[in-house]
Formats: structure tokens, C-alpha cells, sequence
């Protein structure tokens, strides 16, 4: 069950959705209740086969968690009903819409897969999208809800990262909306707290297994495993890690150089635009010895 729940996951959700919206022509509204069923059968897993007990605890941030996802799905729903008005303004057409939409969605979901990852990397690396990027590695446990954590200015910087150039191509309006729910579905899996075992797939596929040590607290240790659907950019970025055997706990997790991170929704806010109080970078235990001090 461990080696199978991350891809009938994955693929069962958007499966369904590929079916409704794409081949049924069904309402895309329809997606938000099978977001929440998605949500519901991730924490329920979690419960049944936690990879750390120690995560299904609520640490004082279940609302503030709850916020974060309600703003930020919203700001996607109101993007994917701009879609029309975006192609009615651009004058050519240029996605390939033959295509059967299984492979219209594969074609979307590669697209923004590689603007997604560059701008997440990007993120690591410049000052300014750290300040909105750190609100989302300021979680101190794993759970699916922690990948709809994020500041909507920086899920804006990487919406129009990933998903503007295929807008701009001309990518349909149920194209989109699905894309938008596999990337829910796929955050979901990446922070989960399901101790999956998905084998080589798993080497393959940007789930937890890996994405976890991209939260670990050490500095830059954590600028590793930055890819969304696919491990491939990380390979070619030279970025990706594993540490086999190591099991990342609360102690690992987090910014360690700012520990008195705001954990209040509002203050997550507006930490990007004040100046937090620094302390030196933790040293990583054996095992993950890439540690470097951030700048």
C-alpha cells in the first residue's frame, strides 16, 4: 500500500478530473469538491501511516494553514476564470489544440513544471523572492497541507513563472483548470506525512520522500530537490539529494537562521517587509553535511 499510494494518488485524482472536464466537458467548478475529498483522503492517510506521528499534531498553525490555502486556491480560481479574457487578447494560437487532451494536459503540466522549478531555484537564490519564499519553509512539521502554504506574492511570481508562457501560447481554459488542480494534488504528495515507499518511481517523481529534505533548516543545505512534478531539472541543475536511511523530525525543519519566525497568519504576512532578527546557522547532524551559510 506504502509503494502505491503516491501514484493512485496523483494519477487517480487527475485522472478523474482529465475524464470530467476534458473528455465529459463538465463544469471545472466541479474541481474544488474533488480538491477537498483530495485534501480529506491526505489527511486521513497521514493518520493511518504518518511517517512521523510528530506531524499530525497541531503546533498552533491548523487555522493559519487553513488561511493560507483558502487565499491562495482562491487567487487560483479567480486566475483560471481570467483564462478567456487572456485568450481573447492574445491574436494567435499557437497551443496545439488537436491534441487529444490527455496530452494537451502532459504538454501543460511539463511546461509548468520547468517555469515553476527555475523560479523556485531563482527563490533560493535572490534576495528578494527568499523574503517571500521563506514564509512557505517556515514549517516546523510535514503535512499536506504545508504545499498550499505559501505568500500569494510569491505563488503570483511563480504562477506567472510556470503558467503565463503557456497562457500566452494559448493554453485553453479546461487545460488550465486541470493544471491547476494536478498541482494541488501534487503539493499535497510533496509535503505529505504518508511514510510512502514509492520505489523507482519515487526516484523519478518530486514526492515527499525527497521534498522533505528540501525543508531541512541547515542554511543551504535545503537548496536541493527544488522540482514540482519531476526530479529531472534537479539532476540537470545538480541539485538533487537523498540521504537514504535519515528520517528529517521536527529538529530538522524550518528557517534556522530566523527561529522566532512569525508563525501567525498576518505576521507571515508581512515578514518579507520587515527586518527579522538573524542568529548563525545551525550545524547539520551526519548524514547531511551540506550545510553552507545563506546570505
Amino acid at each position: 500500500m506504502l509503494r502505491l499510494y503516491a501514484p493512485v494518488f496523483l494519477f487517480g485524482f487527475v485522472a478523474a478530473a482529465t475524464w470530467w472536464v476534458g473528455y465529459r466537458h463538465g463544469n471545472a467548478l466541479w474541481l474544488l469538491p474533488w480538491l477537498a475529498a483530495a485534501i480529506g483522503l491526505s489527511f486521513l492517510a497521514e493518520r493511518c501511516w504518518p511517517y512521523d506521528p510528530a506531524f499530525n499534531r497541531d503546533h498552533g498553525d491548523r487555522g493559519r494553514d487553513a488561511a493560507h490555502a483558502l487565499v491562495n486556491e482562491g487567487l487560483n480560481l479567480a486566475s483560471i476564470a481570467a483564462v478567456p479574457l487572456l485568450a481573447a487578447w492574445v491574436p494567435w494560437q499557437l497551443w496545439p489544440t488537436q491534441w487529444p487532451f490527455a496530452l494537451q494536459l502532459s504538454l501543460a503540466v511539463v511546461g509548468a513544471d520547468f517555469g515553476i522549478t527555475l523560479m523556485h531555484y531563482a527563490s533560493h537564490r535572490v534576495g528578494w523572492l527568499w523574503r517571500l519564499h521563506a514564509v512557505h519553509h517556515s514549517v516546523t512539521r510535514m503535512y499536506g497541507f504545508n504545499g498550499l502554504m505559501k505568500h500569494p506574492l510569491h505563488q503570483a511570481v511563480e504562477a506567472l513563472a510556470g503558467v503565463l508562457p503557456l497562457l500566452l501560447l494559448g493554453m485553453p481554459h479546461p487545460v488550465a483548470a486541470v493544471l491547476a488542480f494536478a498541482i494541488a494534488v501534487q503539493l499535497l504528495l510533496q509535503h505529505s506525512n504518508v511514510d510512502m515507499r514509492p520505489g523507482a518511481l519515487g526516484r523519478l517523481m518530486a514526492w515527499a520522500p525527497l521534498h522533505r529534505f528540501h525543508h531541512m533548516r541547515y542554511g543551504t543545505a535545503g537548496d536541493v530537490n527544488f522540482g514540482l512534478f519531476f526530479t529531472v531539472w534537479d539532476r540537470l541543475l545538480g541539485t538533487a539529494f537523498e540521504a537514504p536511511g535519515y528520517r528529517l523530525s521536527g529538529r530538522d525543519l524550518g528557517i534556522g537562521t530566523q527561529p522566532d519566525y512569525p508563525r501567525d497568519y498576518v505576521g507571515q504576512l508581512l515578514a518579507p517587509f520587515r527586518d527579522l532578527a538573524h542568529v548563525d546557522v545551525p550545524v547539520p547532524p551526519a548524514g547531511l553535511q551540506r550545510a553552507q551559510s545563506r546570505s
